[in-house]
């Protein structure tokens, strides 16, 4: 089998691999692996082909690799909607108490339902509390 087929399929089967797992390890190989493939297929002998993988690979590494990091995270500014939430302050307007079903919060600037994230506990109206979790359009709170 000539050695570009071999680079190809290798290049190949850590693209598919890399698709499975999305946890972008395996791109870069196959980056390098198809950088090997050209190598041959431009006459290039075995040390030259397993440079220009090596070479490739590692450039893919140190370029693609915190771009990526930096997209795996999501920073809570641009969050939208109710996950924009988790994490903001609000100020109790209803006592809450889980067990009455009563409970209120302003929470940038808007009236919503609340409840107490610790089903015992009760939270005086004026108490400034931290949004936990949002379920459907009540706000899970904590102190």
């Amino acid at each position: 089998m000539d050695p570009w087929v071999v680079w190809l399929i290798a290049g190949v089967f850590a693209s598919v691999g890399e698709i499975l797992t999305a946890g972008f390890f395996l791109a870069p190989f196959a980056v390098g692996a198809f950088a090997a493939m050209l190598a041959s297929l431009a006459g290039g002998g075995d040390v030259v082909q397993l440079l220009t993988f090596a070479v490739v690979t590692m450039a893919s590494f140190g370029v693609l690799r915190p771009i990526a990091r930096r997209h795996m995270h999501v920073p809570p500014q641009i969050r939208t909607g109710t996950a924009a939430l988790v994490g903001r302050p609000a100020i109790v307007l209803e006592r809450i108490a889980n067990d009455e079903n009563v409970g209120s919060v302003r929470l940038d600037g808007e009236v919503w339902t609340a409840r107490a994230f610790d089903d015992d506990l009760v939270i005086a109206q004026g108490t400034k509390v931290q949004v936990i979790e949002i379920r459907g359009a009540t706000a899970l709170v904590a102190p």
